[in-house]
């Protein structure tokens, strides 16, 4: 489940960063990895370095903050072909698979480490999930809205999971509702 709600929660973030100008999609507005592209870059390169460590192929960036594409259209279709390849992976993993181990060296602050793979997947989808987190704050500080990335809507969408009903339209984004005034604050607080 956690493969499939990967590429529909990115398919939303990069939909919602493809209506945003280039300068405010390039713009570093404070996060982590600065601008959304930065964001979404550190994304894929978690991914590849996880799928690495995983199946011991593909690249293995060596940097965190890399920028491994510079276009939005390039960046996207490797999220694809990255998304593509992580289900196919999960697809294929057994009963076995899941209560085996993995063996890696860390990145940021050397180790050699032996880790069960099952709690170590969810540290990859828990990864993805965080700096999708931080795209979408930036999406809602800039334009007010940005797509649901809630598990239960997909859930909802999909039928996975569900023992009964399915639906409902969440293609609509997100609003953030508009602040409240700062006399409503006071008020609040002189009534409690």
């Amino acid at each position: 489940m956690m493969a499939a709600y990967n590429v529909w929660s990115n398919s939303r973030v990069y939909g919602a960063a493809r209506e945003l100008p280039e300068v405010d999609y390039r713009a570093d507005h404070g996060a982590f990895f600065g601008s959304i592209h930065g964001t979404l870059n550190h994304i894929l390169i978690g991914d590849r370095i996880w799928m690495y460590v995983f199946t011991g192929q593909g690249r293995k960036p060596t940097e965190l903050d890399a920028i491994l594409y510079d276009t939005l259209d390039s960046l996207h279709a490797a999220r694809r072909a990255e998304d593509a390849r992580i289900v196919d992976y999960v697809a294929s993993l057994t009963e076995s698979d899941l209560a085996g181990t993995v063996h890696y060296s860390t990145l940021r602050s050397p180790a050699d480490i032996e880790q069960k793979l099952a709690p170590l997947l969810i540290h990859f989808f828990n990864h993805q999930t965080h700096h999708r987190a931080q795209a979408h704050t930036l999406l809602t500080r800039l334009t007010g809205k940005a797509p649901s990335l809630d598990l239960v809507m997909f859930q909802r969408e999909t039928g996975i999971s569900l023992v009964s009903g399915q639906g409902g339209d969440f293609s609509r984004p997100e609003v953030r509702p508009a602040p409240r005034p700062a006399y409503y604050l006071v008020t609040v607080i002189m009534t409690c």
